[in-house]
C-alpha cells in the first residue's frame, strides 16, 4: 500500500498541467463518488484575502455550538493532513489514503489534479465522518475552483484584490466576476465588506443569489474592548474581541456569524460563541511569537494582504524591524514589497522551493530604493538563523511573503508555535 508521501507525490505528476480551471473532470469523478448533494449545509468562503480566517472563525462557532463540523482549506503550512479537519482534529494519513483509494478506484482514465485530488478528499472525508456543516475555503478564484462543483447553501466573498492575474484577469472587475461564481440563486452571498467591484453587484443580480452586507443585513458594533452582533433575529452583546491579532479580524469574525446566522439552524449563544472567538489561533496569520526578540508570521503574498500587514505594523510601538522575505515570482513583488518599505528596517531574501520560485537576486531587484539588504539565503531556515543574529532584545522579526516562507519558518522556531 502506497504512504500518504507516495500519494501526494504522484498526485502532483498525474495531471499535464498543476493548475487547470474546469469542472468537467472533478465533476465527473464526484458524481462517480456520489458526492455532489451532500445531506449536510455546505459553507464555501471566497475572496482574495480573509478567507482561512473566515473559515475558522467559521470551525470554532460551529464547534463551540457542539456542531460536527468538517473543514478545507489550503494551501498547508506544514502537513498536508492540516487541509482537511473534522471537528477540530486534522485528517490522518489512514483516513486520507482511504479517500484516495476511492477516488482512484472510480476515476477510470479521468486526471485529476493535486488540487482536485484534495477537494474530493475533504468530500470524502465529511461524508465518511458524517459531519453536520461542511466547509470549504476555494482555491483559486471561485466559478472554476474545484470546490464550486458544490452548490453552497451559503456562499461568502471576504474581499476582492488583486491576485493570481494568470488565471483571473488583471482587473478587479474581472477578479470580482470570477470570484461570484460561487454565488447560487435564491441563496445568501454574504459580503465582508460593500467595497466590491461592479463586476460581483452584477452577478449577484444576474444569478439571483441574496445578497447579506454588513451595515445593512448585518450589524457590527465595536465598544472598547467589546462588541455587539446583529442579524436576522441573532442578538449577541458584549462579545470578546477576537483573539486573531490583526484590525480586520472583528471582520472576518462578524462575516462567519453572517454566514452561520444566513445558513445553519443552530443555537448561537453568547457563551459559546465568547468560547469561539477566544479560542482561536492560525498560524501565520499575523501570528505574534513574544520574546527578547518579538517574531511575527504572516502569509502575505499579495498586495491587499501586504497593505493590511502594514496596518497591522503600524498600530505596534514601534521597533527595529529586521524582515525575513520569500515572495514567489508569480505574485506582485514589486507592490508587496512597496506596501511594507515603511516598517522594515532591514531585509533577509530568502530562495523558496517549487517551480514559480526566483532567485534572490531577482527579488531584490523588486525591493524599494535605498533598503537595506542585510543578506540572502538558501533557504528559510538559513534566513531566520541570520535573521535571529541581527535583530537585538526589543526588536523584531517579521517572516513574510508565502506559505512557503511562513511554514519553514515555523519548523525554525519549533512545534509549539505552529498553532494548529
Amino acid at each position: 500500500m502506497r504512504s500518504l508521501a507516495q500519494w501526494l507525490e504522484q498526485q502532483q505528476k498525474s495531471h499535464p498541467s498543476a493548475i487547470e480551471l474546469t469542472l468537467s473532470r472533478v465533476r465527473e469523478v464526484a458524481r462517480r463518488l456520489d458526492l455532489l448533494t451532500p445531506a449536510y449545509p455546505v459553507l464555501t468562503v471566497g475572496g482574495t484575502n480573509g478567507k482561512g480566517s473566515t473559515v475558522a472563525w467559521i470551525d470554532a462557532i460551529l464547534r463551540a455550538a457542539e456542531v460536527r463540523c468538517g473543514r478545507f482549506t489550503s494551501p498547508h503550512l506544514i502537513r498536508y493532513n492540516e487541509r482537511i479537519c473534522i471537528n477540530g482534529v486534522e485528517a490522518s494519513d489512514a483516513s486520507l489514503i482511504a479517500s484516495f483509494e476511492r477516488i482512484d478506484a472510480v476515476r477510470g482514465d479521468i486526471t485529476l489534479t493535486f488540487f482536485e485530488y484534495n477537494a474530493l478528499a475533504a468530500l470524502d472525508q465529511f461524508r465518511e465522518t458524517r459531519v453536520n456543516v461542511g466547509v470549504l475555503e476555494v482555491g483559486l478564484g471561485g466559478r472554476l475552483d474545484a470546490t464550486n462543483i458544490i452548490d453552497a447553501d451559503v456562499a461568502v466573498v471576504c474581499s476582492i484584490g488583486f491576485d493570481h492575474a494568470d488565471w483571473l484577469g488583471n482587473t478587479l472587475e474581472a477578479i470580482g466576476r470570477e470570484k461570484a461564481g460561487i454565488f447560487r440563486k435564491g441563496r445568501p452571498a454574504v459580503l465582508g465588506s460593500t467595497d466590491m467591484p461592479r463586476s460581483l453587484w452584477s452577478a449577484i443580480d444576474e444569478i439571483g443569489a441574496r445578497a447579506v452586507l454588513p451595515g445593512r443585513d448585518y450589524q457590527v458594533r465595536p465598544h472598547g474592548e467589546q462588541w455587539d452582533f446583529e442579524y436576522a433575529g441573532c442578538v449577541l452583546r458584549d462579545l470578546p474581541m477576537p483573539s486573531l491579532a490583526g484590525v480586520h479580524q472583528l471582520g472576518n469574525a462578524a462575516t462567519a456569524l453572517a454566514a452561520i446566522t444566513a445558513g445553519v439552524d443552530v443555537n448561537l449563544t453568547h457563551a459559546s460563541v465568547s468560547q469561539a472567538l477566544r479560542s482561536v489561533r492560525l498560524a501565520g496569520r499575523f501570528q505574534r511569537i513574544p520574546g527578547k526578540t518579538e517574531w511575527i508570521l504572516d502569509v502575505a503574498h499579495n498586495l491587499p494582504a501586504a497593505q493590511g500587514l502594514a496596518a497591522n505594523l503600524r498600530a505596534l510601538p514601534r521597533a527595529r524591524t529586521v524582515a525575513v522575505c520569500g515572495i514567489l515570482g508569480d505574485k506582485d513583488m514589486q507592490g508587496i514589497t512597496a506596501a511594507l518599505g515603511a516598517e522594515i528596517d532591514a531585509w533577509i531574501l530568502v530562495a523558496l522551493d517549487g517551480p514559480r520560485a526566483v532567485s534572490t537576486p531577482e527579488l531584490a531587484r523588486h525591493l524599494p530604493v535605498g533598503a537595506t539588504i542585510l543578506g540572502t539565503a538558501a533557504s528559510v531556515a538559513a534566513g531566520c538563523r541570520m535573521a535571529r543574529d541581527a535583530a537585538a532584545p526589543g526588536e523584531r522579526v517579521l517572516v513574510f511573503g508565502s506559505f512557503l516562507t511562513v511554514g519553514p519558518a515555523l519548523e525554525f522556531l519549533g512545534p509549539e508555535f505552529v498553532g494548529l
